[in-house]
């Protein structure tokens, strides 16, 4: 028998204890690059005209238990602002992180690749990094998808939107006389793309309403918002089984006019003639004309007077049906949530929910959005990713749209474009408190090409209406001694030297209010 050493057999040992531990060994021992961590999914929720009018805001009045539950989990941004207050204008802005005087987006039938054919998308910019990408529903505006953007093509539900059989009979009567007439109801594309088929201009048309509400005794996936969830949460068990990252976004149409609810989610709220009236539902005192809308957007539908007052019962029934409606969306967002607990990638999930702008309801006598008002530009924004400090915190700082996609980029580890015209909110999320944005942004057109482009900070909001290089009027609001924005102080003598800062500061725009460290490059 051959004799081993006591030091030769103490080496084997040791030899033999690691080749065990290799395997838990990092691979960089052994001069291979480190092993990457798993990427986080995005779980991206887009909500048309939702107004920042929410449980997780204060306000107890609406129904909102499931997004109450997602703020919980994440942090809600109480001041966040979208860039121009409609929705083409306001999802280009957001999905490319440009604002609109560099999309050139202020219609409803353009597509921003019409002008900028070459900027790669929030979800693009993920696809290029390996995720699976998926749109469902309304994610970019009505007939102006971006297939750039998608792993596979874009999916909408398809559903009827009124359930009264009368309702619907006389739509399409309206319709088939107008159509008689050569009047077009329905958009077409004016204008493609020939290499990829995106539409980049749509035609004009007549739309043909009923009535601005209803409520059906009918089952959730009857409408359009409950057939995407099904679909939603059939993804995700599907992604869920993959080998790679997954950007989901779930766009839902609600509380976007008509506000057509089931029966139930109307049944949360009290009778219509309970429902508080705004309490400020007259224009701002000195307000410039240009200012103002005339509430065309509502004035479509058929129980709704073409021009002069709004009667109170129809008022009162339309807050009750945008509550229901919010509280119909609530519900399909808690279907999402339960879905990531039952597939168990909650804490591997990034969330973010979002309203495309905000919506007046009868706030200085107008309804619907395009304006520069706070009402039509405040927004709201849920934020919810693994590993941040304050789960539920509430921030005050200034936020923008344009900062989404920076911030989803961060959260995710992936390279954020030197292009973007935003900074990302991932310091906020780990220090609410902190110094933040300057100021905020946002935009709208009028007719006689007059801009008006506006700005809130801590204290005040305010707006330069524009023709070419000269001022035609100015808004001035101060919050802290007039809350709801009701009086115009921009012409107070007294004020003279504020609003001449004030301008000096809209002058310097969106690069000159960003936080400290966040420089524009």
């Amino acid at each position: 028998m051959t004799h081993v050493p006591r030091s030769a057999c103490r080496g084997i040992v040791v030899l033999a204890l690691l080749l065990v531990a290799i395997p838990t060994l990092p691979k960089t021992v052994f001069g291979a690059d480190e092993a990457p961590k798993p990427r986080y999914n995005v779980l991206f929720i887009a909500v048309d005209d939702l107004r920042p009018q929410l449980g997780c805001y204060g306000d107890a009045s609406i129904q909102s238990p499931h997004i109450d539950r997602l703020a919980q989990r994440g942090i809600v941004f109480s001041r966040a602002y979208c860039q121009q207050a409609v929705c083409n204008a306001s999802r280009a802005s957001l999905l490319t992180g440009l604002r609109p005087d560099t999309t050139r987006i202020y219609d409803l039938s353009t597509h921003f690749r019409a002008n900028i054919p070459d900027v790669v998308t929030l979800p693009e910019h993920f696809k290029k990094h390996g995720y699976h990408t998926q749109g469902l529903s309304k994610i970019y505006h009505g007939g102006l998808d971006d297939p750039k953007s998608w792993s596979v093509p874009h999916w909408m539900p398809k559903a009827q939107t009124h359930f009264d059989k009368e309702i619907r009979r006389r739509i399409q009567e309206t319709i088939r006389e107008l159509e008689s007439q050569g009047i077009a109801t329905q958009k077409r594309p004016l204008e493609t793309d020939p290499a990829t088929g995106t539409v980049l201009r749509l035609s004009g048309r007549r739309t043909v309403h009923g009535p601005a509400w209803e409520a059906p005794d009918v089952a959730d996936n009857l409408l359009h918002d409950g057939q995407t969830t099904d679909r939603a949460v059939k993804l995700l068990e599907k992604l869920n089984k993959r080998d790679k990252p997954f950007f989901l976004a779930v766009g839902y149409i609600r509380p976007h006019l008509p506000f057509v609810a089931p029966r139930r989610y109307f049944d949360l709220y009290p009778p219509a003639s309970e429902m508080p009236l705004a309490r400020n539902p007259f224009p701002p005192r000195d307000v410039p004309k240009v200012a103002l809308y005339d509430s065309l957007e509502l004035r479509g539908y058929t129980d709704v007077p073409d021009s002069g007052p709004i009667p109170e019962e129809t008022r009162r029934n339309l807050l009750r049906a945008y509550r229901a409606s919010t509280s119909f969306i609530d519900a399909q967002v808690g279907r999402l949530l339960d879905e990531l607990d039952k597939q168990g990638i909650a804490d591997r999930t990034v969330v973010v929910l979002w309203g495309d702008h905000g919506w007046h309801l009868g706030e200085h006598d107008i309804w619907g959005k395009m304006t520069n008002f706070e009402i039509a530009t405040r927004v709201p924004l849920i934020l919810s990713a693994p590993g941040r400090k304050h789960p539920g915190a509430r921030t005050d700082a200034l936020a923008e749209f344009v900062d989404i996609y920076p911030t989803l980029c961060e959260l995710c580890d992936l390279p954020i474009p030197e292009n973007l015209e935003g900074a990302s909110l991932a310091p906020v999320m780990n220090e609410p408190a902190r110094p933040w944005k300057k100021a905020a942004f946002s935009q709208y057109p009028r007719a006689g090409a007059r801009m008006g482009h506006t700005m809130r900070t801590d204290r005040y909001r305010y707006t330069e209406w524009r023709r070419g290089d000269k001022i035609v009027a100015r808004e001035l609001y101060d919050y802290q001694t007039d809350p709801e924005g009701n009086v115009n102080v921009a012409r107070d003598p007294d004020n003279k030297e504020l609003v001449a800062g004030l301008s000096r500061q809209l002058a310097a725009g969106w690069r000159g209010a960003l936080p400290e460290g966040r420089e524009a490059k």
